[in-house]
């Protein structure tokens, strides 16, 4: 099997706390979306980087958890994934991503909650983008049965 590669890019034009950025995918989903300092580092509208990677996060758990449920014999018909980036201020100046949170909250008939929490766990090792984070940052899952 080839490897699979997705492709965005990114833009910024001006100084950090003036200047503002374009970001695109190439489906097509993200076309010139527009961030800027104030909707990374303020509660200004608009999409941030850390703001993907939750999505990026969420979107990736939630595949993965519905595989792994299938696979062990059960038939999921809802998994929700809220997915909380961590941006952290870094003594000295600077920022870090420090941690992702995911809030898991499913639909899957016939399943016992210590079993459901349990899968959960399997699902987030088996998680590419969990996997990737991982490396640099604590994962915290807050998974229960809806």
């Amino acid at each position: 099997m080839a490897d699979i590669r997705r492709k965005a890019k990114a833009a910024w034009l001006g100084s950090l706390p003036r200047g503002q950025g374009h970001i695109s995918t190439a489906s097509g989903i993200l076309e010139d979306e527009r961030y800027t300092f104030g909707t990374r580092f303020e509660d200004a509208a608009g999409t941030n980087p850390e703001e993907l990677i939750a999505a990026a996060h969420a979107a990736c758990y939630s595949m993965a958890f519905a595989a792994t449920l299938s696979a062990k014999g059960h038939r999921p018909e809802r998994i929700e994934t809220e997915a909380t980036c961590i941006l952290t201020p870094q003594e000295g100046g600077g920022w870090k991503i420090t941690g992702m949170q995911l809030v898991v909250r499913g639909q899957v008939p016939g399943i016992d909650a210590a079993t459901f929490k349990k899968i959960a766990k399997e699902a987030d090792n088996g998680c590419p983008v969990s996997n990737l984070l991982r490396s640099g940052l604590t994962i915290e899952l807050d998974v229960a049965l809806a």
